[in-house]
């Protein structure tokens, strides 16, 4: 993918720090970027995530719906696929007008930490969550933490949502901006739920192993096929509360960037697209980002992790139960701010688990972000 003339990159650019909400993402496999622009009053936040029921546009959910992290909807006021279209649709009166109607706004500052406290808080919190695993109070607890770095003055969104394009093809990409939410980015290669009409798709991925240069790794150990299989077995479960004809592939080694994960892919029928919000609920967060039993790893996920996730390993994408939706796990993700990006990343915790591979786990999927800001 190119990056797009100045014109619309520092139409874009400027968006991204604006009072307008928008959403620009890029499906795996494909070459075309789609942009979503709600170009008059303020973004939508649906009460819960049932309340999604019947609604359309470009959706960003957090890991805990609250006050500071609402869910929020973006209404698709405008709508484009490809740079000619984004650029025609951004000419438009409606949009040049919109756009100057709302001045930028300065990026909101982001905290930092030095890495070596980082590195403490996370042992500290690896040791709240590995002593009830042991107790068998949990089958599996996922364990994430943040680390915010320096970005350079001239640091483009857009270039780096292309930079991602690029360097990621397996993966859905996204650059998202509301006034609520702040700017955030992604690459990540986990769907939560994609369909059209009566065929409908979710997978299980889970476990992970760094590429050995171009080579993906095959063989498993019981640790990462144990949390995969939780995940699966969750996910069978609640599909076939909801859909009919359930089929699965897998579980199978996939690649994600510089990592590789097991993956299930479960496909099934789905009779009542009206009612895509409550299918939602059971799925987020699935155990994949939060552990089992759900509810109970939720609630201790939220007491003993020592920080709040935000938007991470929330939900993104597009919603449409009339059309096509394409929502995915918001893993591998930042939130710019300003002079800084904050870079999310997490990993599931078993009874087996030590702090020191775990940590670097999170390291290593971090990576996928830091690149791009890194060549940025």
């Amino acid at each position: 993918m190119n990056l797009p003339d100045t014109y619309i990159q520092g139409l874009v650019d400027g968006l991204a720090h604006s009072h307008l909400s928008f959403a620009l993402y890029r499906l795996p496999w494909t070459d075309e970027c789609r942009f979503v622009l709600q170009a008059s009053g303020e973004v939508e936040r649906p009460e819960n995530i049932e309340s999604l029921n019947g609604k359309k546009g470009f959706v960003m959910a957090p890991f805990r719906q609250s006050g500071e992290h609402p869910l929020v909807l973006v209404r698709p006021e405008v709508t484009a696929c490809g740079w000619d279209e984004i650029g025609k649709a951004l000419s438009l009166p409606e949009c040049t007008d919109a756009i100057r109607a709302h001045r930028y706004m300065q990026r909101r500052p982001l905290p930092g930490l030095p890495e070596e406290t980082g590195k403490r808080k996370y042992a500290e919190a690896f040791e709240r969550f590995i002593t009830p695993l042991r107790e068998k109070r949990f089958q599996k607890l996922v364990l994430s933490r943040a680390d915010t770095q320096a970005v350079s003055d001239g640091f483009s969104p857009l270039d780096a949502f292309v930079r991602a394009c690029n360097s990621y093809p397996r993966m859905m990409i996204y650059l998202c901006h509301t006034p609520v939410s702040g700017t955030w980015m992604g690459s990540t290669p986990e769907i939560l739920l994609s369909g059209y009409g009566s065929e409908w798709h979710t997978v299980a991925l889970a476990g992970t192993m760094p590429m050995k240069e171009e080579v993906m790794p095959t063989e498993w150990d019981s640790k990462n096929r144990e949390e995969q299989g939780c995940v699966a077995d969750y996910i069978r479960r609640i599909v076939g509360r909801f859909g009919d004809g359930m089929t699965e592939q897998g579980p199978y080694t996939a690649r994600a960037g510089q990592l590789v994960h097991l993956k299930t892919d479960f496909s099934f029928l789905l009779k009542d697209t009206g009612g895509l919000g409550n299918l939602l609920q059971e799925l987020h967060p699935t155990p994949a980002v939060c552990g089992l039993p759900k509810e109970e790893a939720f609630r201790f996920i939220q007491d003993n992790e020592g920080y709040d996730r935000s938007y991470y390993s929330g939900f993104i994408g597009w919603l449409d139960p009339e059309g096509h939706t394409d929502l995915y796990v918001n893993l591998r993700c930042m939130e710019i701010g300003s002079g800084r990006a904050t870079l999310y990343a997490g990993g599931g915790i078993l009874p087996r688990s030590e702090v020191g591979p775990e940590w670097e786990e999170t390291g290593e999927k971090m990576k996928t972000m830091r690149r791009i800001i890194q060549n940025s």
